[in-house]
């Protein structure tokens, strides 16, 4: 079953790296496998396929190795983050269940530089002792559970017809929430969509988070 890979996996990870275990709370546990659960809905009813999928503000790809877990199908995953810490950690979490052929890939870089309509990346090859040749990934569905912490200009870089799947929240005393929303309402405003498969709200104990599943 995946869920031994990923635990093995984290148990490697806190032995190679100094973690920070916020990213296991049990806020940021549940408030990601609600996106699995309501991803594995959508296709049920859509009959959609979720395709390459770009993470943005990925952190430790504790998504990614969700949808492992949980076998949301798909075919990549791309897990962007601009702090250049998390990459090794990312793809440690996510190594025996992604494999060798690149399922997953964590990519040191600033959401706002993303090519969306395909975006290109390279890696050291330890094997060559040199840079890889050059990768290309389209996405075919972008997902951001950490709007709150980023002014959504970003979005506006996605093409039209493209999946995503956002989270936010209306907790303004986080650390780095610089884009909270105050209710569902406001958050359908922000990023609107022109197809909405699913919208909702969770509530936490201390704050409230939105969640929105559609076509922008």
């Amino acid at each position: 079953m995946n869920l031994s890979k990923f635990l093995h996996d984290i148990m490697l990870a806190n032995k190679k790296f100094d973690l920070n275990f916020d990213s296991f709370s049990i806020g940021q546990l549940q408030s990601k496998e609600w996106v699995v659960e309501i991803m594995k809905d959508v296709r049920m009813v859509k009959k959609i396929e979720y395709g390459t999928i770009f993470n943005l503000c990925g952190w430790y790809g504790i998504l990614s190795a969700m949808l492992w877990v949980k076998d949301v199908p798909f075919s990549t995953i791309r897990s962007f983050d601009i702090d250049e810490s998390c990459l090794e950690i990312a793809d440690q979490i996510n190594k025996t269940n992604s494999g060798d052929n690149w399922r997953f890939k964590a990519i040191t870089k600033d959401i706002f530089n993303i090519n969306f309509e395909g975006d290109t990346w390279q890696v050291w090859s330890n094997a060559n002792n040199r840079m890889c040749h050059p990768i290309t990934d389209v996405p075919d569905t972008i997902i951001n559970t950490s709007c709150e912490h980023t002014n959504p200009s970003w979005f506006q870089n996605i093409p039209r017809g493209k999946i995503v799947i956002l989270q936010s929240n209306d907790f303004l005393e986080g650390d780095g929430h610089v884009n909270c929303m105050t209710d569902l309402d406001e958050f359908k405003e922000v990023y609107p969509l022109t197809e909405t498969w699913y919208d909702g709200s969770m509530k936490f104990p201390k704050y409230k988070r939105f969640m929105l599943i559609g076509v922008k």
